[in-house]
């Protein structure tokens, strides 16, 4: 995450204990039967007597207590034969905690909820409680304040501007994606096709406005049907899905979570979620959550201050909040916050089934001194700026998260050179699979503003990445990021006029799909979006009416499943062996050459992409081996939007030297043109 200086604080209203909760919507719109595949029986399970014991007391306290999120919240049981439902919450320097909410009619007196020591966990049994009913604790401070406070455990949520928790009752979901799964369990995810579409629920499509449904929100259930088309078709591996975890504030795009164990209420229920994950398991689709452990926003309802005190943010402001953001920072410290976040991770992953999390701002967590000028940080006790208690706190989180879930993934975005960041803990690494290629993303951006005369002077921007990139397990990433606040969209920041922009961008996306790196895309870049992204709505898909936009759509489509059919684009990527420049150093035609190796040497890659609008007749491009080279791809094709110049299919080459190789072939490169060859 960048410096979101230009967001919007979330709200700090607070809403009476008693708000009622909003019109609702239904859970089930848009529902499609499911296809009669293996499916996870529903195993029932046993309403026993719930509570938090000495031993979860024990664990919670070293921090180890990875399942914690079964005990603390608001969970259905039994207790002396009775049904009911089972509170429980950490508010460790509360003077006393009472739970009220639609079961009590919002008393605040008549459910006093009982002190657990060591740690100050306070728990009650309400048989009154049902399931779908609201609550929130209410927390005595010692200092005679009331404090109205959702829960930090809670499953569910009140639709916005409601912010009272919801009892919900999540373990009986039907899964149906046991081949997935197990799939999964097997991968090695450095050798497997990666190329992510990042996705905006609420945006990505809306309804027309309705009385039930204001904001044309999809629900998770539609959006799993359309989502799923829509990525299959184009050929994407994976979605990551923003602002998932509850949150108060649409134009925080979910960066500012109140609610880490609640899917956000906008899009439906937890079961919803479900479905929607489960329906893109089934047609073999990954799912990544941005994940957001960094900071928290200041809401009254929210972890701020939880019991009156800093409970799990610092309590020095130095450390504990973010200037530039308005935040709160993780006391990364404290046993019971790392375990907060480090069961929150598994949670995601091995309750909603979701295959990675995309952990946002890591930087801001690892440097002290990150977005703050001299005195406003304290050094750590060698007087450096790094967090000793955030790095051992990466280390402990990757570790347990990908020790239980072989084949999951734990993604950095890193925005400096901290090395290690995917190396392992035992070495000093930070544990990470992946890392966000946030220089790569700089320069190549960069590179592509330029009007094409002046690129021969900046040739290195697009070379220079790979004097790193076996650095580290990298993504290559053009994200939600760099479409907003005045950035411009992909296709407006291409030099030149209406078809050199959708030429120029053809040229950047199959340079990107060529290079080392697993690969991400924002919604809405891959048919050329003109505007800039915003929440507050959906994609411009009308533009899909419009030639050029198609042809462009067409050309993603086809990159997208090139590198998907081809393991030379992905199996090698962090393996020096896996790449090679053909010519790295033709800076004054502003072209690049380079292959793309398999592991088994067999249909190897050649790209071959012209960044001027100045079309190279006979192009003779060097090759390693004297084999005949059959062209897959050809930007120029009709299709595409290009001249439809027919152009021989297969090129033998020739003992002739070129680009240092002894063997050659000539081809017909157009203006901006891109040439990819299987040999």
């Amino acid at each position: 995450m960048n410096k979101r200086t230009s967001k919007k604080r979330a709200s700090k209203k607070e809403a009476p204990a008693g708000i009622t909760q909003q019109v609702s919507r239904k859970g089930s719109g848009g529902i499609v039967k499911q296809a009669s595949e293996k499916t996870t029986p529903v195993v029932k399970m046993q309403e026993e007597e719930l509570r938090v014991g000495d031993l979860d007391q024990y664990l919670f306290g070293q921090g180890t207590h990875y399942d914690i999120y079964k005990k603390l919240g608001a969970h259905k049981t039994k207790r002396n034969g009775r049904t009911g439902v089972y509170f429980a919450v950490w508010a460790p320097n509360a003077a006393a905690v009472n739970v009220i909410g639609e079961f009590n009619g919002w008393n605040e007196e008549n459910i006093p909820m009982e002190r657990l020591e060591p740690l100050g966990i306070y728990e009650a049994f309400v048989p009154e409680a049902k399931v779908g009913m609201l609550y929130k604790f209410l927390i005595h401070t010692r200092d005679g304040r009331k404090l109205y406070k959702a829960d930090p455990f809670a499953n569910s949520s009140e639709l916005r501007p409601g912010n009272a928790s919801k009892i919900a009752d999540i373990p009986n979901f039907r899964w149906g994606d046991s081949t997935w799964m197990e799939k999964r369990e097997l991968q090695d995810v450095n050798e497997m096709p990666m190329s992510i579409y990042e996705v905006h629920p609420g945006s990505w499509k809306k309804h027309p406005w309705n009385e039930q449904n204001e904001d044309g929100f999809y629900n998770y259930r539609e959006l799993a049907h359309s989502l799923t088309e829509y990525v299959k078709e184009m050929g994407y591996t994976h979605v990551e899905l923003m602002g998932i975890a509850e949150h108060p504030f649409d134009g925080s795009w979910g960066y500012q979570v109140t609610g880490y164990y609640a899917p956000s209420s906008r899009y439906g229920t937890p079961e919803d979620f479900m479905y929607l994950v489960n329906y893109l398991h089934k047609n073999k689709i990954g799912v990544i959550l941005d994940w957001v452990p960094a900071h928290f926003p200041r809401d009254a309802h929210g972890l701020a201050e939880f019991d009156g005190t800093c409970v799990f943010e610092y309590a020095d402001p130095r450390k504990g909040e973010h200037p530039d953001w308005g935040t709160k920072v993780f006391d990364f410290g404290k046993n019971e916050v790392k375990n907060f976040l480090i069961a929150n991770a598994l949670f995601w992953l091995e309750q909603f089934h979701v295959d990675g999390l995309r952990v946002d701002a890591v930087a801001s967590i690892l440097y002290l001194d990150y977005g703050r000028q001299d005195g406003q940080w304290v050094p750590n006790k060698y007087g450096g700026n790094k967090n000793l208690e955030a790095i051992e706190f990466f280390k402990h989180l990757n570790s347990v998260v990908l020790g239980r879930n072989h084949g999951a993934l734990m993604i950095a975005e890193e925005s400096t050179a901290w090395p290690m960041v995917t190396g392992r803990p035992e070495d000093d690494g930070l544990g990470f699979s992946m890392k966000w290629n946030m220089g790569w993303m700089n320069d190549f951006l960069e590179y592509m503003k330029l009007d094409p005369y002046f690129r021969k002077y900046n040739h290195n921007k697009m070379t220079f990445a790979m004097s790193y990139t076996y650095s580290e397990k990298y993504i290559l990433v053009l994200s939600h990021d760099e479409v907003v606040h005045l950035k411009c969209s992909m296709i407006n920041k291409m030099p030149g006029l209406y078809d050199d922009k959708f030429a120029n961008l053809k040229a950047g996306y199959s340079f990107m799909i060529g290079h080392p790196g697993k690969k991400l895309l924002f919604m809405g870049q891959d048919f050329a979006q003109f505007q800039e992204w915003s929440e507050a709505r959906e994609l411009d898909w009308y533009l899909l009416g419009e030639e050029k936009h198609r042809h462009l759509q067409n050309y993603v489509k086809e990159l997208l499943h090139l590198y998907k059919s081809n393991p030379a684009c992905y199996e090698a990527d962090n393996h020096p062996t896996g790449f090679e420049w053909i010519n790295a150093d033709d800076g004054d035609r502003s072209i690049f050459s380079f292959v793309r190796h398999s592991f088994d040497g067999k249909n190897n890659l050649l790209f071959v992409v012209n960044f001027t609008p100045v079309a190279r007749q006979d192009y003779r491009v060097g090759v390693p081996k004297k084999k005949q080279y059959r062209l897959i791809l050809n930007s120029d094709a009709e299709e595409f939007g290009g001249s439809g110049k027919e152009q021989p299919l297969v090129y033998r080459a020739v003992s002739q030297e070129c680009d240092g190789r002894e063997y050659s072939f000539a081809y017909d490169l157009p203006a901006y043109g891109v040439a990819v060859f299987k040999f």
